[in-house]
């Protein structure tokens, strides 16, 4: 019977034990699901990345195509088709140019700083329009009228990158259509204060190359940015190094609450009366 109680203690002392570290083992075991289910997802994203940036490459450096006409377009998929070159034949409105806001600070061309990406509406022989970002004007030549030698006139192609429309950031201003001052790169939104029929303006915008041989210089082309930042590597690994040090955390945590416990007798009490047969408080009795 000695042999059973001890025995019965022994596993209520180890339940004990357990049970003190149950709840933060299972707060430690989510807690490091969600941190590699992270590292996971950085990696997965890290896999998309690389492709496109592989992608991107190599459409960059391939030939210019006809630009996507009215009847590609419900089938079109911009983000699929960006950054791709194409070339379009038409005549510029220049008069229906829009200024969006950008501050250029390391220009290819000679001109930089605060200023405007001139987009402007080139209407083709089909009667469709696209419109044409002709590049980076600085804030003082912003008014068509200090420019007017790059206003070219008459038949001419265009060539460059397409490009998907893109809305404003939501911390950006909002557009100011008085003031031709936009933050949004969106041909829809263009058109409607233009007045030009929606049906026959292209979905997407061509990023113009850089044009040598444009009087005055102006509009500089060539000005867009293409950079992809890939920091999802970095990101994979905090997210890893997070759930090993919670792991060696929560390790540590356990062994000193079991190493405690073990120390104070498993959590379980004295029973009264019982004290120790020798060595105790007793008085030793006198010969």
């Amino acid at each position: 019977m000695a042999s059973e109680s001890s025995a019965l203690e022994t596993r209520s002392a180890r339940l004990a034990r357990l049970r003190t570290i149950l709840f933060p083992a299972l707060a430690a075991l989510l807690g490091i699901a969600v941190l590699c289910g992270l590292g996971v997802w950085q990696l997965q994203r890290l896999a998309w990345k690389e492709a496109l940036i592989a992608r991107v490459t190599a459409r960059l450096g391939a030939p210019a195509v006809a630009a996507p006409g009215p009847s590609e377009w419900p089938q079109l998929d911009v983000n699929e088709r960006e950054y791709q070159p194409v070339t379009v034949t038409g005549r510029f409105a220049h008069d229906r140019e829009i200024h969006v806001v950008q501050p250029l600070t390391e220009p290819r061309g000679r001109y930089g700083g605060y200023g405007y990406l001139v987009m402007t509406p080139l209407t083709t022989a089909d009667g469709w329009t696209v419109y044409v970002n002709r590049g980076f004007v600085p804030q003082d030549k912003a008014d068509p009228a200090t420019r007017k030698e790059g206003q070219v006139e008459g038949d001419l192609t265009a060539t460059g990158l397409l490009r998907a429309p893109h809305d404003r950031s939501w911390f950006m201003p909002g557009d100011n259509v008085a003031k031709n001052e936009w933050f949004s790169r969106d041909p829809a939104l263009y058109a409607s204060v233009a007045r030009l029929p929606s049906g026959k303006v292209a979905p997407y915008i061509i990023d113009a190359f850089a044009n040598a041989s444009l009087p005055g210089g102006l509009p500089q082309g060539g000005e867009t940015i293409v950079d992809f930042p890939n920091s999802h590597l970095q990101y994979a690994i905090t997210w890893f190094a997070l759930a090993a040090g919670l792991a060696g955390v929560f390790a540590v945590f356990a062994w000193g609450r079991l190493k405690d416990a073990s120390g104070a007798g498993g959590f379980l009490p004295r029973a009264a009366g019982d004290h120790p047969k020798d060595g105790g408080g007793g008085a030793t009795p006198e010969n």
